[in-house]
């Protein structure tokens, strides 16, 4: 019995009846159902795959990865852009009960030696533009066999095997029938207070994720769902892809978010669903009108996505005809979703709150720092126990010691902050240690600070967030130079370009003599947060500085 399941036995020894699933169970009941019902539409190039040919073309990948020596339990880590071979990787490794370890595509040095390291991948498969990052950490990656490179088309790698030679002329169904608690993925999240850490995935555990979306979002035969999230979150693999597989539907997907292109798209694909995410959402609701938005009014019955406050609310309502906004939901990539609303009490939900415990999955209690269970409308850390086996994360991969601190008393602690209301409606307040969370991404302060301290010019960093108009967060570097450094905020914003993601780079940069600490010597951060942004602090938007948001 796992770990998670003996949690759950503590709770309902008779377990909870529902059937446990996988996620080829699912795409084969589809396949059979609905075979000439459209899967993916690719706006950028407008080509399209039913569920028939896409079953061909993820039982050839499939039938090429095991040719190339990939077996039960190996990880195949991913370095993809949104396109058909991402996703024929997603359904090919489980059609083999393979691990899938998508990593963010615009990880580089620590932030990509980390996962690709901690999850032992065997096999990587990379867009040719990243593999120079990975040729740079290749030696620290002792585990990783066989690199296998995506080209434009007709192009030569020049480093390697290709991609295209994954693919067998075997297109016959694989005969491998994952069990639901086998392990489906490693999804790693963003990291506050350490590492990213690898979050292990059963297929039952994937497979209820999308299954709980299709109850929220009640489908209509033929619905398109739109997304422009990229395909290594959590939020495009399973709430686009594997929602419209339990659903029949179609996933229209785009490469990346565009302002101006967003209407054009939603008029393009057909879409009546579109998940949207952070500062996407007032960006689009303040837009000026323009033709496709005018005749795509009515349109969109479903916004999902957050944060949704309740004037942005009214305002895709009103102004684009929405009928359901909002994510309605809680959860973390670790226990998902411990909170939801069927659709037909998402138009009554009070606007801030994320619907209601889901009872059939988990059991949630709102404590304070001395595990007393908080009354009604009070706030507390959220913590959460399994009432049926493979509907949580089964621990950090390579990572028992952190598995184990999240679990005080047998229950998962979420890190969190919310409270219920006197309705059952649950509200998430805030996250109860440091976070990032910038253009959609959680970002690890950990990892920044240990990037920025490689700078030899800085002595001390901290990075922590300033809030921005765009509901998120800006990220703001206060950093001590070296004693008798001439580096300026501008030249740190260059090398920073250079040394994160896209979405890490600072917008604010503070130099100071001394870093506020406590006694014991740590980083005041929480001083620094009220402190924001100072009349000595440098505005990279108000610089010169331009960078590829990629």
């Amino acid at each position: 019995m796992t770990f998670a399941e003996r949690m759950a036995s503590m709770n309902n020894p008779a377990w909870n009846t529902e059937h446990r699933r996988t996620i080829p169970e699912l795409w084969k009941e589809t396949v059979s159902e609905a075979p000439d019902t459209a899967f993916l539409h690719f706006l950028e190039t407008d080509e399209k795959y039913t569920y028939a040919e896409f079953d061909v073309l993820s039982n050839r990948l499939a039938h090429g990865l095991v040719d190339h020596g990939v077996q039960h339990g190996d990880r195949i880590a991913t370095l993809l852009d949104s396109h058909a071979d991402s996703v024929a990787l997603l359904i090919a490794a489980s059609k083999i009960n393979a691990i899938y370890v998508p990593i963010n595509t615009a990880n580089k040095g620590e932030f990509l030696k980390n996962p690709l390291g901690n999850s032992g991948a065997s096999v990587l498969i990379t867009e040719d533009k990243f593999v120079e990052r990975v040729e740079a950490i290749r030696a620290g990656l002792p585990d990783l066999r066989d690199i296998f490179i995506r080209c434009g088309a007709g192009a030569d790698s020049g480093h390697g095997d290709t991609f295209a030679s994954l693919y067998s002329d075997n297109s016959a169904d694989t005969g491998i029938n994952p069990a639901p608690s086998d392990v489906a993925g490693i999804i790693y999240t963003g990291g506050t207070t350490g590492p990213s850490k690898g979050c292990i995935l059963t297929q039952n555990y994937i497979a209820n994720q999308a299954i709980r979306t299709r109850e929220m979002c009640d489908p209509r035969p033929g619905e398109v769902n739109w997304t422009c999230l990229p395909l290594f979150h959590m939020n495009a693999i399973v709430v686009t892809i594997l929602y419209s597989v339990v659903s029949q539907t179609t996933a229209a997907i785009t490469p990346r978010f565009s302002l101006s292109a967003f209407w054009a798209d939603i008029e393009k694909s057909g879409a009546s669903v579109a998940s949207v995410l952070g500062s996407m959402i007032p960006l689009i609701a303040n837009m000026p009108d323009n033709d496709e938005m005018l005749r795509c009014k009515g349109q969109l019955r479903m916004a999902r996505g957050a944060p949704f406050p309740g004037e942005l609310q009214a305002i895709w309502h009103d102004r684009f005809g929405a009928e359901i906004v909002g994510a309605h939901v809680y959860g973390l990539t670790e226990s998902s979703f411990i909170s939801m609303l069927s659709y037909d009490e998402a138009g009554n939900a009070p606007p801030g709150s994320s619907g209601k415990l889901n009872y059939r999955d988990f059991e949630v209690m709102i404590v304070n720092d001395d595990f007393k269970e908080m009354p009604r409308g009070q706030t507390g850390e959220i913590v959460v126990r399994p009432k049926r086996p493979n509907v949580m994360f089964e621990g950090y991969w390579g990572r028992p010691q952190e598995t184990l601190d999240v679990f005080g008393g047998m229950w998962f602690h979420t890190g969190d902050i919310g409270l219920f209301d006197d309705n059952d409606f649950f509200y998430f307040v805030d996250r109860k240690k440091d976070y990032l969370r910038r253009r959609g991404e959680n970002i690890s302060s950990y990892e920044m600070e240990t990037t920025f301290a490689l700078h030899p010019q800085v002595n001390e960093v901290a990075v922590h967030a300033v809030p921005s108009e765009l509901t998120e967060d800006d990220i703001k570097i206060t950093a001590v130079k070296e004693a008798g450094s001439a580096l300026t905020e501008y030249e740190l914003a260059l090398w920073a370009i250079d040394h994160v993601p896209y979405y890490a780079v600072p917008r604010y940069i503070e130099f100071r003599e001394q870093l506020p600490k406590s006694p014991v010597g740590r980083v005041l951060k929480n001083q620094l947060r009220d402190e924001g942004c100072t009349d000595s602090t440098w505005d990279l938007e108000q610089s010169d500085i331009t960078y590829k948001k990629s």
